[in-house]
């Protein structure tokens, strides 16, 4: 994933006059720049890890997702617990959960339902209309969202296209426990929106310039335990009541942990318990029973989401998996097989099952290459076996340095230019997110209810984190929760950075490191309340931690609030403490950079004014919006062109998030850099943008203005300590072309060529697995007429000039 490369020599005489100019004086160096600049957030959100960057490509691995919910007839559910009783639909809390009327594509038409929220606890629930291309995920779907809150006293009507956009509220009188008729009345863009039986629309909306004109009916949740009962539509050609049938069958669903699938063969029968009794791991494991004369019966997985697992023909796929048996005298089945199982790639019998846990080792190289397969597991006699803690990996060049990492994700992360990764973010939030959960034997290790998903593993940690940091070269930044014991705070340290004599140390060479890993960056906590609270407990931790080892630099993970007086003690009582203060800031507006600017130039008088003389300094660890196209590339530019003229206060920029799986969105952290299925990988432009900065990384910012339409044109200029190379780092934000004449001082002789890398297109372009590489970098050459030379930058573009000294002054 590298710049496309283009020779263009653009000679001045041929362009229109300049409607812009820069001035840069290359003798004056205003502050150094560091290289962990070019850093990248990374947290289980959206699945980063499990499901992505960690190898394991069973999803479910431990059997605790609970069985998937059945729903009524005639619908289908994409996440959360719906349940069907009589005329009755409920659904558990669920932030996104939302099911579909399976037929009945609607245009204009009137739906109503009765909706009640059992409790004030979560936000909001309703209606979905008009919905398209419904998938898992909080706003993986197209259409419109109607709904009520009780907590936040409302009626809401939004806009989904796979991101939320609000588009009015209206004050409503939303009592927990009481029925509400919700109706939405819809005609062309318009939509009006009634409650009970009020004559007068609540809301009243035309979404003309983006109106969505058709698609199906569900429902939906967002936070809330909520009912419906009596959904109707009319539409010009009669009225269609729907009752919430419920769904009639075997059901064996019902029995099976949510992420697998029965699978079953000639008269035989399944009989299947999600079963509590003895585990080998966490609270669940999987029972199968056949009955039947004959066939087999078991469950098969296929990955995150049910996505597809990919298979390469003539590639070994190792895995293990822990069984007992009760009553089974035969072998069990494992297999790569299609999605429908009329094909099997590689199959492997396991014997010698036991009464008690044993661990089953195999491994299988397909015939063939199927990229939407599935893994399958089944007995073919009578009598139970229990499954738990299936693991299933590619080998070979399909791992990163021989560890438990997908290579092409690794890969490119190292062709992206990173120098630092931080794992943190919310998901440290969690209260199950302890560290010594995360060490020692991956198939022991407790799963958790984790912050973006409630199953979360813990087969991929924070020694796993480390241990990739170290083998791709990219400095580790790791985030704790602050509620950990100030004792295994200590131990924490002294585990990843204590020699093997220890008694964390020595735990550490017995799981297979000895060699300390040299942790440099610890950060206390994640975007936690600015309070005493927060002070407290950063204190209690820090003392404990640093006598095992004073070279660890701390990082403050309380929200930066200037106006908020705990601010000013923080900085009074944690400076000599902390290193570094984590600020959070936007990423989407492509002019971000400016506001970016202001923040850090007053925070920095701030500091100063509070407590002169310290050497606290600052970092920013997660840039944060919900876009991954030429807009966010854009905006990143813009605020590492800030980050980078605060060079000497700001010491590290990571944009957020690092991955993301390709229509796999979870929450609203639709701002993946690189993206990918189970068999493909590709950059965003934001990754592009990163990587061309990456790429021309010099120590030096030197003085520089610019002046242009709007001021349209961000400039930061850099060279390296000989003065040999000179980087002009621009973005221009607008929607026209700028030529600018460039005027350089003091940097000596230039050569006549200067290389060029550009990165533009329309604000909403992205890339996508049938056009992976359609927006990137591209290279060109630009004639350079001495100290004096014109360029036009693209409208809505990022550009970089390197230019070549070839004689300095």
């Amino acid at each position: 994933m590298t710049a496309g490369v283009l020779i263009v020599s653009i000679l001045a005489i041929a362009l229109p006059a300049d409607d812009s100019s820069m001035k840069i004086d290359a003798n004056k160096v205003v502050n150094r720049i560091s290289p962990l600049m070019y850093g990248s957030c990374i947290e289980d959100v959206n699945h980063e890890i499990y499901g992505g960057l960690y190898a394991q490509m069973i999803f479910g691995e431990s059997f605790e997702e609970p069985p998937r919910s059945i729903g009524p007839a005639g619908w289908t559910a994409y996440g959360g617990q719906w349940k069907a009783d009589a005329s009755l639909l409920s659904v558990a809390s669920d932030f996104g959960a939302k099911i579909v009327r399976d037929g009945g594509i609607i245009t204009d038409a009137t739906v109503s339902c009765d909706v009640r929220l059992t409790d004030d606890r979560g936000d909001n629930a309703g209606l979905i209309l008009r919905v398209n291309d419904p998938r898992p995920g909080a706003d993986s779907w197209i259409g419109y969202e109607i709904s009520i809150s009780a907590k936040h006293q409302f009626v809401l009507l939004g806009r989904h296209k796979n991101n939320f956009t609000l588009l009015k509220t209206q004050k409503a009188d939303i009592t927990p426990g009481r029925w509400y008729r919700l109706s939405a009345r819809m005609k062309g863009a318009e939509i009006q929106i009634h409650l009970d039986d009020a004559k007068e629309p609540v809301i009243t909306f035309s979404d003309d310039a983006n109106a969505i004109t058709s698609g199906r009916v569900g429902l939906r949740t967002w936070g809330s335990n909520a009912e419906y009962r009596n959904l109707v539509i009319e539409k010009a050609d009669g009225k269609t009541a729907d009752a919430f049938a419920p769904r009639t069958g075997p059901g064996f669903e019902r029995h099976l942990s949510g992420m697998w699938d029965v699978i079953r063969t000639g008269d035989a029968v399944p009989e299947l318990a999600w079963d509590e009794d003895r585990p080998y791991n966490t609270a669940h494991s999987q029972r199968i029973e056949r009955r039947g004369e004959s066939g087999t019966v078991g469950i098969a997985n296929r990955g995150l989401n049910r996505w597809g697992l990919n298979f390469r023909a003539g590639h070994a796929y190792a895995g293990r998996l822990f069984l007992r048996q009760e009553g089974y005298q035969g072998a069990v089945t494992v297999a790569l097989q299609s999605a429908d199982g009329r094909r099997t790639y590689a199959s492997q019998t396991l014997e010698e099952l036991d009464k008690d846990w044993t661990l089953h080792e195999f491994a299988l190289t397909p015939d063939a290459t199927d990229s939407n397969a599935r893994f399958a597991v089944w007995i073919d006699r009578p009598g139970k076996v229990w499954v738990d803690q299936v693991f299933l990996s590619g080998t070979g060049e399909e791992l990163f340095a021989g560890l438990p990492f997908r290579g092409d994700i690794a890969r490119s992360l190292q062709q992206q230019g990173l120098t630092l990764l931080r794992y943190g973010g919310s998901m440290v939030n969690a209260p199950e997110y302890r560290w010594k959960t995360m060490i020692g034997d991956r198939d022991k290790r407790p799963q958790y209810k984790g912050w973006w998903y409630s199953q979360s593993t813990n087969g991929f940690g924070i020694e796993e984190f480390v241990q990739f940091c170290r083998a791709a070269g990219f400095e580790a930044v790791v985030s704790i929760n602050i509620e950990e014991t100030p004792q295994d705070a200590a131990d924490l340290v002294e585990y990843f950075n204590g020699p093997a004599t220890s008694e964390w140390g020595r735990k550490r060479a017995a799981n297979g490191h000895p060699a300390p890993y040299a942790l440099k960056y610890l950060q206390i906590g994640n975007e936690e309340t600015t309070n005493a609270h927060y002070i407290e407990r950063f204190k209690l931790l820090y003392e404990a931690m640093r006598p095992r080892d004073e070279s660890v630099q701390y990082i403050i993970g309380a929200w930066w609030e200037p106006d908020n007086p705990i601010s000013k003690r923080i900085v009074q009582e944690l400076s000599g403490k902390a290193s570094l203060w984590d600020v959070h800031v936007g990423g989407d507006d492509p002019r971000e950079g400016a506001k970016v600017d202001a923040l850090f130039t007053r925070m920095r008088k701030l500091y100063e004014d509070w407590s002169p003389g310290t050497t606290l300094k600052a970092c920013v660890l997660e840039e944060n919006g919900g876009r991954h196209n030429i807009q966010r590339a854009l905006g990143h530019a813009g605020v590492l062109n800030a980050t980078q003229r605060h060079g000497d206060f700001v010491l590290i920029d990571c944009p957020a998030n690092c991955l993301q799986p390709w229509k796999q969105n979870d929450n609203d952290w639709d701002q993946g850099q690189l993206f990918f299925t189970s068999s493909q990988v590709w950059g965003m432009p934001p990754y592009y943008a990163q990587q061309m900065a990456a790429s021309s990384h010099q120590p030096l910012r030197i003085a520089s203005s610019v002046k242009s339409p709007g001021n349209d044109l961000d400039l930061t200029a850099t060279r390296d300590e000989a003065g040999k190379t000179l980087i002009l780092k621009v973005v221009n934000v607008g929607e026209a072309s700028h030529r600018t004449e460039i005027t350089v001082e003091g940097g000596g002789t230039m050569a006549r060529k200067a290389n060029v890398l550009t990165l533009s297109g329309n604000l909403n372009d992205i890339n996508t697995p049938e056009a992976p590489d359609r927006i990137r970098s591209l290279s060109t050459q630009l004639e350079v007429t001495g100290d004096r030379f014109s360029y036009e930058f693209a409208a809505r573009s990022y550009t970089i000039l390197r230019i070549p000294i070839v004689r300095a002054d």
